[in-house]
């Protein structure tokens, strides 16, 4: 038997939860075919086989937690499954019984008979003097293509020679002992199911849903954030008008050219990082007793999935384009909505943007993903009238925007000058080609 075993994931995961067995009890699995797939806090990861073989025993069920380097399940080795250096195969035998057969005379017949009447009583002495069950070569045969043991079936014949017939009894008894376990253990979680769980104070009937272990880590890590962090959350406005006014007018020939929707994010994304040029410790991170100010402009977007809240990072935004900018922001919310994110897409951000608007949301106050120090929060585009002067008034499309941060090593003053200066760069987008 080989073990199959939980592989090392990352350097800082050692658990997980299995999700799906992609395989069952007799599939035959060549290396490198996925055999399960496992949730841990951040991504799905797809286990594959390192060995060739068929599916012996599965360990561990959906639902049920895992660590690096438990056994999950067993897999036979291939080569063992079609043949056996003991006996000749099961075609090779009945040709030689049948062969055998005709040439015996009437004579031999009766000898053989008589021999095998002396024979009868004692049967078990010659299985014990050769060390093999005494069976017939289409027994023998079909006992390896159902995975019988000869030694433990039981036979009618009266000379205690194993027939076909008796292979096919042992394998069916064999499969209903199996089943009735597990249909009992299905009765008995059945009505659990069914039976709406009550609330224990007024009667009520409510649902109880287990968190998958990707929520329960968002929510250990947020709560952690507000114990561990001086956050605080300051607001500003953007009139989104210049900005609007371009994606009008260059959005057709920029997908045209690009095969990539001019979006706001990108927009976004260019005035946070020339908004980080110049207050870096927004790009920063506390460890132990220093600060660490990153060179590098990474940055997280914060994306809404099934299983939670993800943010894949795309990297070295300083140095993509408009277009390269929407192209990867694009593939990675693909990804995230399809469960296929790697650990390398979502660790080493800088900085995160995370967009509520597009849900509506008018104002919030983002939580930062540590160890980050800051985030921003984009919000929905209202139509608002504003006053242009002393004397005029118009109606323009306004965005409220907030920025959370660590306190412990940025100012309040920073904080407002950095949300300034993206307000500032989004208003006059222009700009975003020599600071972003």
């Amino acid at each position: 038997m080989i073990e199959v075993k939980v592989p090392e994931l990352a350097e800082s995961i050692t658990e997980g939860t299995i999700s799906e067995w992609l395989i069952k009890v007799g599939d035959k699995v060549e290396k490198g075919d996925n055999l399960v797939e496992l949730e841990t806090d951040k991504v799905n990861i797809e286990v594959s086989a390192e060995n060739n073989g068929v599916i012996k025993e599965l360990l561990k069920e959906p639902g049920d937690n895992v660590e690096v380097g438990e056994i999950i399940a067993y897999l036979g080795d291939a080569s063992e499954e079609g043949s056996s250096s003991e006996q000749p195969s099961g075609e090779s035998e009945e040709k030689a019984e049948a062969k055998s057969q005709e040439k015996e005379t009437p004579e031999e017949a009766k000898s053989e008979q008589e021999s095998s009447s002396h024979a009868a009583p004692d049967a078990a002495e010659e299985k014990s003097g050769t060390g093999r069950t005494v069976a017939s070569p289409s027994a023998r045969k079909l006992a390896r293509e159902l995975g019988v043991d000869l030694d433990k079936v039981q036979t009618q014949d009266p000379y205690g020679r194993v027939r076909p017939d008796d292979v096919k009894a042992h394998a069916e008894s064999s499969k209903k002992e199996k089943e009735a376990p597990k249909q009992e253990k299905k009765q008995e979680k059945q009505p659990e199911k069914q039976a709406p769980a009550k609330d224990e104070f007024n009667g009520k009937p409510v649902e109880r849903v287990k968190m998958s272990r990707r929520r329960q880590t968002i929510a250990k890590r947020l709560v952690e954030v507000q114990h561990t962090a001086a956050m605080l959350t300051t607001f500003n406005e953007v009139d989104m008008t210049a900005v609007m006014d371009l994606r009008k007018r260059r959005k057709d020939k920029f997908l045209e050219d690009n095969d990539v929707k001019l979006g706001f994010m990108s927009f976004f994304t260019k005035a946070v990082v020339g908004a980080l040029k110049k207050y870096p410790r927004l790009n920063a991170e506390i460890q132990d007793k220093e600060m660490v100010l990153k060179k590098f402009y990474d940055i997280g977007i914060a994306v809404g999935s099934e299983e939670g809240l993800v943010v894949p990072v795309v990297r070295d935004a300083d140095k993509l384009s408009f277009a390269g900018i929407e192209s990867e922001i694009s593939e990675l919310a693909k990804k995230a909505r399809d469960n296929k994110l790697s650990l390398d897409q979502l660790q080493g951000g800088s900085f995160t943007i995370t967009n509520g608007g597009i849900f509506g949301s008018m104002l919030s106050t983002p939580i930062l993903n540590a160890p980050q120090v800051g985030i921003l929060g984009m919000h929905k585009i209202q139509w608002r009238p504003m006053a242009i002067d002393q004397d005029r008034m118009e109606n323009r499309p306004m965005m409220y925007i907030a920025l959370s941060y660590d306190h412990r090593i940025v100012d309040g003053s920073e904080a407002v000058s950095f949300l300034a200066k993206i307000k500032d760069l989004l208003e006059d987008p222009e700009q975003l080609l020599l600071e972003g």
